[in-house]
């Protein structure tokens, strides 16, 4: 099995997002918390209230450092609950931290939090960013402009919109109905809000055909995009089929045609990363939840290589974990969505 690191043994953290800003690798992950709270497929189980910044100039065997909490959900005038995952932009001498926060609606919008460093502290904006919504960023730069890349099925909300407006009753693709896909948007100079409305993002099958709901390899949460040879990689997870998988454009919008998995299921339930390349070599961080003992709201952070064949393929990574429903340290949960 290829090697694996666990980068923070001390804390729950998850949901890496990972840049190199001045020579460093800087991991940007959501802050898991111990919960009371009723396990479903809401994600009230996922408490997560704020957010810590990590760097490292080795991710395999250097020193990992916990610059501490850079953003409270205190701080947030506009905050209900649920602080997720975040992704972080550097533009001129500023960094932007883009991140999924519940309203007093219980609806998820997207915040923008600002840094004059990359290890924070980050200061919110008072408001949401207009018409957003969902979860799960990726903000990818294209020469002068920015992209944010977002959503997420079931407690991510996606399902409650359509062509960008909430819907009176959230709509679940199912069997043979084109799955849901993920969105992407421009935004503003000033990267404070959306420049347009936001686009789909499919994923598409050797034939063009957008993937189906009933396609185990459908797109469901956790965006992630990079260059690679001259070719956009769209990588996500697929929940509830518990893979990282993959498309291929020459478009960074798509649409990507479906390569295969990046990585297999976990220990834990939700899987979700980032790739990055750092001095000639590639990374892949993701998290799990061995050390929690399978409690999938306590996940731990990861990194391994990542290793490209000779026709720029992934080579697909062994996570681990075998989902089974007996494995389950939560029954409830698991058989929640047992299919």
């Amino acid at each position: 099995m290829k090697e694996t690191r666990y980068l923070l043994p001390a804390d729950y953290m998850a949901d890496p997002a990972v840049h190199v800003f001045n020579d460093r690798i800087y991991i940007y992950p959501s802050h898991d918390w111990e919960s009371n709270n009723m396990v479903n497929d809401n994600g009230d189980q996922y408490v997560m209230k704020d957010c810590h910044v990590l760097s490292t100039d080795n991710p395999m065997h250097g020193e990992v450092i916990d610059h501490g909490k850079v953003l409270d959900i205190a701080d947030i005038p506009w905050a209900g609950r649920q602080l997720w995952d975040n992704d972080v932009a550097r533009k001129g001498d500023k960094y932007y931290m883009y991140f999924p926060l519940k309203d007093k609606n219980d609806v998820f919008h997207t915040g923008v939090a600002i840094a004059d460093h990359p290890e924070g502290p980050f200061i919110p904006q008072p408001d949401p960013i207009r018409g957003s919504y969902s979860i799960d960023y990726c903000v990818f730069q294209l020469d002068d402009d920015f992209y944010l890349y977002f959503g997420g099925l079931w407690g991510g909300q996606l399902q409650r919109y359509k062509d960008n407006k909430a819907l009176e009753f959230p709509h679940l693709p199912e069997g043979d109905e084109q799955a849901l896909p993920s969105r992407v948007v421009k935004l503003t100079k000033d990267m404070l809000q959306f420049a347009e409305k936001p686009r789909p993002v499919f994923v598409v099958d050797d034939n063009g055909e957008p993937l189906k709901a009933n396609n185990p390899h459908r797109f469901f949460e956790a965006n992630w995009i990079h260059k690679y040879n001259g070719k956009y990689y769209f990588s996500y997870s697929t929940g509830d089929t518990h893979m990282i998988c993959y498309g291929i454009s020459d478009s960074p919008f798509g649409p990507f045609t479906y390569q295969g998995v990046v990585l297999t299921p976990v220990v834990g339930w939700t899987s979700h990363h980032s790739i990055v390349e750092f001095k000639g070599k590639w990374y892949l961080f993701f998290h799990d939840s061995v050390p929690s003992g399978n409690k999938f709201y306590l996940r731990s952070l990861k990194v391994c290589e990542l290793e490209y064949d000779a026709d720029g393929r992934i080579i697909t990574i062994d996570g681990g974990g075998t989902w089974s429903m007996e494995a389950s340290s939560e029954p409830a949960f698991a058989q929640m969505f047992k299919k």
